[in-house]
């Protein structure tokens, strides 16, 4: 952005060593496969892909925009007068394709879905459920009745993995489609002038060497080279973040072809004016392309969430087989056969793994997405809900996020005297004193030296809401005239205009002519050094004064101020005119002549204003211990001062610039760790290598990256992943897709965004506002304590599930436990328990904790498997067995008859087995009997899990300093699991 200037554009440093990336061969930039054969090597595919990729990073170096027009016909053998050829323009789309962007293969739907099907905890399911089958067809052959329990089992996990998957799939429906988003960028029809004759054709049939014309209202449909412009705009937003409208013309103005005026981007709007250029990009091979092929080619990143299920998951399997292959030992050592052995192993697999724990963790994610969707957050992706809260790192972009993304009237200079304006959204702040004369005059060349316009038939809007015609500085000064003077229709209609002379480039300055009443009023407005070039007298406190150079040099500090803020600056002057001095219809070009000896009146800055709410977030971010760094395309000082408003820059910070002019040393000399702050442009960037960025990361606490172009946003993500952060992105412009997916957590904007951007994001703030991202990260840290206690109480009744089998085996007692029961606890009374405690509150102020470390403080660690296993779990067990020996004693089976029981109590044809007292059972009533003990040991391990999950309730407070009833849903739940207990005891029997 461009200080004083009208068009926005920035001049920035050119890179020192511009990475280099030839557009030439044209084939190079091809998306998706190219040939019928494939490479015979995966692993040659997969670098190749890879060296592409990378490729795609660097920045490009054309240049084109350097040539002249005979260099230009030249290389693309064309004319700028007549275009091409039809035959040739037909053999170059032969040659190099539509100019359409070409989507790489899309993932097929029933795979998304297998995908659902095959996650961490699913595929221990899946191999449980295969070794139930295995057991069931084991037994079946041995003529086992009681070997249909594996059945029923093999089908419940099955059932369980299929509908978590169902619901998963469904809740990623809308999965990522990034290419067909950048489609609807795509013009569809293009003026261009082929053999002297101007045709309308297909933008898909454009070809390199193409002479295209484009006029305001127009997407520019190719990367093309200005050849001749009239008051052409573009609005290059999606690509650079910047939000002023950027001039064309057919001027070099910079070496990069990313800041020059005379290349125009393919799928950029044309604002206003008109003008003709040759295409020198097209598809694939342009700017937006190449965004497209970044976007697609980046892989997304594995979860916080994800990678501690798996993490999980490898304890469980592993503990799994370490016990069952322990037991299989000792069941071939005491002497059963080798089928019964492995049945025996099987079993010990499978009521080891926690077959409810799926649904649980679904349920409770798919819980806190709906809670974060409540408060302007959707989730798209439901292991997104945690990575938030595990994020350390938030990469945000400042244009619409961090600020209003209006332009607005921030700061005046009149009568000496720098006047702060009121930037709040809701026009609620305080405003300056408007007694003086001075003020009078600069609020009248404000509103009449404005082309801007509100739509009709808003009367009833807030001003700060109204839709108006206009570029975003005219739209600044048109509503800070309506909320500060009044009606800015009635005041033009008291004033009619006489002629104007439109804002250009040359002249860098916009006038108009305007009668009143028996005189005639100038009034101008533009950059401030040529509005003083043009000024003879100044109003002082209403009196108009000779310049002098006490006053000059007010005016430049004033102007280095309000520049040095990042505000862009515009300098207001008028000159009374006798009547008739411009008659109606005179020529624009005229008017300059008469504009001399003007009077000045003030300076007024602008600037995208933060939003109220983002410096308290900022705030909550770093009390919380997560760093937040900005990378947008906007201009450096811009950007600085945005940054320091909002907190990202602290007070009292200073940059190594800042070290240097305070120690009067060369920028050289100063030491890196002197400066907590660090401001770098793309083009420094440009010339960096990783290491040397990672460095900057690790010396500078608060950094800005400005005039980043999609690729470099991209390597600072990357860079802070190699680093070990957890990095979150937010970002609207197409330009932030690639970084958006190769972001741990991409954060698009909902109101602002792209839907490229949306596509590629994880999540989507509804309000566009960087607050709701902290509203996030404590959600994500809620879930993830939650998660823990979920998973920590679902663990807890491993074990008395698991002893039944072990004291089976090793003691050859009667089963204490089926498998059907265990089902019915997993999957029936368990659930609704594990999933209330999503519902508990913080135990403490979570916002104040650093972020977790993914290494070290994991989901399931060492502390909670033994607490959950080898205490909880051992006394649940304990009490089971009690409740077990008392019901068989209670009917005739003391517990030293039990021992060794196994093989006659489970023989069929055993018909008269006595007990202690002598009495004599059948098979049938010692089914009966063992169905008992099945039921007593279930009721057992409920009215544990009662009082585990009350445990559970706080991690670090008693139970009365959290609340025994705060958490509504628990107290239900703790009811519902009593209720079904007994339901399940009573009713099918």
């Amino acid at each position: 952005m461009e200080v004083g200037g009208m068009d926005g554009q920035t001049k920035g440093p050119a890179p020192s060593r511009p990475l280099t990336l030839d557009f030439c061969p044209q084939e190079s930039y091809e998306l998706g496969p190219r040939g019928k054969a494939p490479p015979p090597a995966k692993k040659g595919r997969g670098r190749r892909k890879q060296e592409k990729l990378e490729d795609m990073k660097k920045e490009m170096d054309v240049d084109d925009h350097k040539l002249d027009v005979n260099d230009l016909e030249l290389k693309y053998s064309t004319s700028i007068t007549k275009g091409l050829v039809e035959a040739v323009a037909a053999e170059r789309l032969l040659r190099d394709g539509p100019n359409e962007l070409r989507p790489p293969r899309g993932t097929p739907e029933c795979v998304k879905f297998g995908r659902q099907l095959a996650g961490g905890l699913q595929c221990l399911m899946w191999v449980a459920a295969a070794i139930c089958l295995i057991a069931y067809g084991v037994q079946e052959g041995e003529g086992d009745r009681g070997s249909s329990d594996n059945l029923y089992l093999a089908i419940a996990l099955i059932a369980v993995v299929v509908v978590t998957g169902c619901f998963g799939y469904y809740q990623e429906f809308k999965s990522t489609n990034i290419i067909a988003s950048f489609k609807n960028l795509v013009p569809q029809q293009a003026t261009v002038i082929r053999e002297g004759d101007k045709l309308q054709i297909n933008a898909n049939e454009l070809v390199v060497g193409d002479l295209v014309e484009i006029k305001g209202g127009d997407r520019v449909p190719a990367d093309i080279r200005i050849i001749s412009a009239q008051g052409c705009k573009v609005d290059n937003s999606s690509l650079t973040g910047e939000s002023e409208p950027q001039t064309r013309s057919p001027e070099c103005t910079h070496d990069s072809p990313l800041e020059t005026r005379n290349i125009a981007f393919f799928s950029t709007m044309c604002l206003e004016g008109t003008a003709m250029g040759l295409v020198i990009n097209t598809g694939d091979r342009t700017i937006i392309g190449r965004i497209a092929s970044l976007a697609s080619g980046v892989e997304n990143e594995k979860t916080p969430i994800a990678i501690e299920i798996e993490h999980f998951v490898d304890i469980i399997a592993g503990l799994a087989i370490f016990f069952g292959a322990t037991f299989f030992v000792v069941a071939m050592v005491i002497g059963y056969p080798f089928l019964r052995a492995m049945v025996f192993f099987m079993a010990i697999v499978v009521a080891y793994v926690p077959e409810g724990l799926l649904a649980t963790v679904t349920v409770c994610l798919s819980l806190t997405a709906k809670r974060l969707a409540r408060k302007n957050c959707v989730v798209k992706n439901l292991e997104a809900v945690e990575t938030l809260g595990s994020t350390s790192v938030i990469c945000s972009d400042k244009t619409g996020t961090l600020t209003q993304n209006r332009m607005t009237v921030a700061h005046l200079w009149f009568d000496n005297q720098i006047h702060t304006a009121d930037t709040t959204e809701d026009q609620s702040g305080q405003s300056f004193d408007q007694s003086s004369e001075t003020w009078t005059m600069l609020s009248r060349v404000v509103t009449l030296c404005n082309r801007a316009q509100f739509k009709p038939g808003q009367d009833n809007v807030p001003v700060a809401k109204r839709e108006v015609i206009g570029d975003a500085s005219e739209t600044a000064l048109l509503k800070f005239a309506e909320v500060t003077v009044g009606s800015v229709s009635e005041a033009r209609g008291r004033f009619p205009k006489v002629a104007e002379l439109p804002f250009n480039s040359t002249n860098k300055f916009q006038l108009s002519v305007h009668e009143a009443g028996e005189r005639q009023l100038l009034v101008l407005k533009g950059a401030p050094e040529r509005v003083l070039e043009r000024c003879s007298t100044v109003l002082l406190k209403g009196q108009e004064l000779a310049l002098d150079a006490q006053w000059r040099e007010a005016f430049e500090g004033a102007y280095a101020e309000l520049g040095g803020r990042g505000e862009r600056v515009l300098g207001f002057c008028a000159r009374w005119l006798p009547a008739g001095t411009v008659a109606a219809g005179t020529d624009p070009e005229e008017l300059p002549e008469v504009a001399v000896g003007l009077c000045f009146a003030g300076l007024v800055s602008m600037i995208d204003p933060p939003r109220a709410t983002v410096p308290q977030a900022v705030l909550k971010c770093r009390t919380a211990g997560i760093r937040v760094i900005m990378v947008t395309g906007d201009h450096p000082i811009t950007a600085k001062a945005i940054a320091a408003a909002v907190g990202i820059i602290s007070e009292g910070s200073e940059t190594p610039d800042e070290v240097a002019a305070r120690l009067r040393v060369p920028l050289e000399q100063v030491d890196p760790r002197q400066a907590r702050a660090r401001v770098v442009t793309g083009a420094e960037l440009a010339s960096m290598t990783p290491e040397a960025l990672e460095g900057l990361l690790r010396a500078h606490p608060e950094m800005v990256f400005a005039r980043t172009s999609p690729q470099q946003k991209l390597v600072i993500v990357e860079s802070c992943q190699r680093l070990g952060a957890i990095v979150a992105v937010t970002g609207d412009g197409v330009n932030d897709s690639p970084a958006l997916k190769k972001a741990d957590i991409g954060v698009a904007m909902g109101i602002a965004g792209s839907d490229a951007a949306k596509n590629a994001a994880d999540m989507i703030l509804l309000d566009d506002n960087f607050a709701s991202i902290v509203t996030g990260v404590e959600q994500g840290r809620l879930i993830f304590d939650n998660l823990k206690k979920s998973i920590a109480y679902t663990l807890t009744k491993n074990i008395p599930e698991l002893t039944p089998y072990l004291i089976y085996i090793t003691a050859s007692v009667p089963l204490p436990l089926g498998c059907i029961t265990i089902l019915f606890i997993e999957l029936c009374t368990d659930i609704f328990p594990s999933v209330s405690l999503a519902y508990e509150r913080a135990e403490s102020d979570i916002m104040h904790l650093k972020p977790r470390n993914p290494r070290r403080d994991r989901l399931v660690n060492e502390p909670l498997a033994a607490y959950s296993y080898f205490q909880i779990g051992a006394i649940q067990s304990f009490a089971g067995f009690t409740d077990y020996f008392v019901a068989m004693a209670q009917e005739g089976w003391w517990p030293l008859l039990c021992l060794g029981l196994r093989p006659r109590w489970e023989d069929t044809h055993e018909q008269e087995l006595q007990d202690s007292y002598g009495q004599q059972w059948t098979f049938e009533q010692r089914r009966y009997q063992q169905y008992t003990c099945y039921t007593v040991f279930f009721i057992s391990i409920e009215m544990c899990q009662i009082a585990d999950v009350l445990i559970r309730k706080t991690r670090r407070l008693s139970l009365f300093q959290q609340g025994l009833f705060r958490n509504r849903i628990l107290v239900i739940a703790i009811v519902f699991q009593v209720s079904i207990g007994c339901f399940l005891c009573y009713c099918p029997g």
